[in-house]
């Protein structure tokens, strides 16, 4: 912790609005000062992924909770993003930090020009002295291709800017093995891995209503990025100084592995799949076992309507899923290829349908 120099720190609503929604000013100045004051000696680079957009749209728009329709929650985004970026610019500039505001939606992981444009930016922020503000575009992002919370937002980024750590803030100053407000709970200090936390029953969203996570996004979040090989502080943000300053905080979260390409670890931890391709035995080892990717003559069935492109769920005669992947083709255009080799379908019809149904580069395995 102490080594790290690329940081990415993730702030929750909670802990930047009132409980009535809109932006305390107070809090969004004492995460700042940590911020500005963590990156001041120039060896420390800080992105910060920062909800509160749509809670700090609720009362200028006259809405008292957290909307469940998407078309008053990007109504909500729309006005509080402007106001979420505005009060950081402000606030930033008693520093003399500059804010640069990244909008991401989960199709700009998918995509790799999307990604590579999306990490080219960050680099780019990050080279010319600014701190980075990124949030989900929640204004335009539909069901299908949104992250769902920004805790997952986070994992992604730390993995795509290559952060040496990533900072969870929430409300609550680390995972406890019980309810944090019952006596006799205790806060576990290191998660060297899953099995350690297996017995802990985790909570959901608190009561205030404006945040869309709790502990088990956290938690989710916190195992996808040391997943990718990348430790997790997760802590109040009351205790953001001590997370920075490698002081004993929270709960740490040890690697489990190392990193991968960026659009895998979307592919297997924020993507929808639009369908489903059920595999015979044969294919199941080839791709299970033998890390090998799916030929048209390894499907039995198709269901969904997908294009090209789109991610999929790749599934055993039981139904079982065992893999997601991007398709090379149309849901229209499989039920053409079942059961066929590449061979007979380029001769029948054309060199275009002589390759894979799902390359083995554009495929994870959910069960490895």
């Amino acid at each position: 912790m102490a080594e790290a120099r690329r940081i990415v720190v993730k702030i929750g609503s909670s802990s930047l609005t009132t409980a009535e929604g809109g932006l305390d000013a107070d809090r969004v100045d004492a995460l700042v000062d940590v911020l500005a004051k963590s990156r001041s000696g120039g060896e420390k680079e800080i992105v910060l992924v920062s909800s509160g957009a749509i809670a700090a749209g609720l009362a200028p728009l006259g809405l008292r909770r957290r909307p469940k329709d998407l078309a008053r929650q990007q109504a909500a985004a729309s006005v509080g993003q402007g106001l979420l970026v505005a009060r950081y610019t402000a606030s930033f500039a008693r520093y003399g930090v500059r804010v640069g505001q990244v909008l991401l939606t989960s199709d700009d992981m998918a995509r790799r020009a999307h990604h590579r444009n999306a990490s080219r930016t960050l680099d780019q922020l990050l080279a010319m002295g600014a701190l980075p503000v990124v949030n989900e575009n929640d204004t335009v992002a539909t069901d299908e291709i949104r992250f769902g919370d920004n805790d997952r937002l986070a994992a992604l980024v730390a993995h795509l800017v290559h952060a040496d750590l990533l900072v969870l803030l929430s409300d609550v100053d680390g995972l406890y093995d019980g309810d944090p407000a019952k006596p006799g709970s205790s806060r576990i200090s290191e998660v060297r891995g899953p099995a350690d936390i297996a017995h802990v029953k985790i909570g959901s969203a608190g009561k205030a209503g404006v945040g869309t996570g709790g502990m088990v996004t956290k938690v989710e979040a916190a195992g996808i990025a040391a997943a990718a090989g990348i430790p997790v502080v997760l802590t109040s943000a009351v205790h953001a100084a001590d997370a920075l300053a490698a002081r004993d905080t929270g709960t740490y979260f040890h690697r489990t592995g190392r990193r991968s390409a960026d659009r895998l670890l979307w592919l297997q931890h924020a993507s929808t799949p639009q369908g489903a391709l059920t595999l015979d035995d044969g294919a199941v080892k080839a791709v299970v076992e033998g890390r090998k990717s799916l030929l048209p003559a390894g499907i039995a069935a198709v269901e969904g309507e997908f294009g090209a492109g789109d991610p999929v769920e790749l599934r055993d005669t039981t139904g079982r899923a065992i893999a997601r992947g991007l398709v090379n083709f149309d849901a229209k255009e499989i039920p053409l290829l079942i059961g066929r080799s590449t061979r007979e379908l380029a001769r029948e019809l054309g060199p275009a349908y002589e390759r894979e149904v799902v390359h083995r580069d554009d495929l994870v395995l959910l069960h490895p």
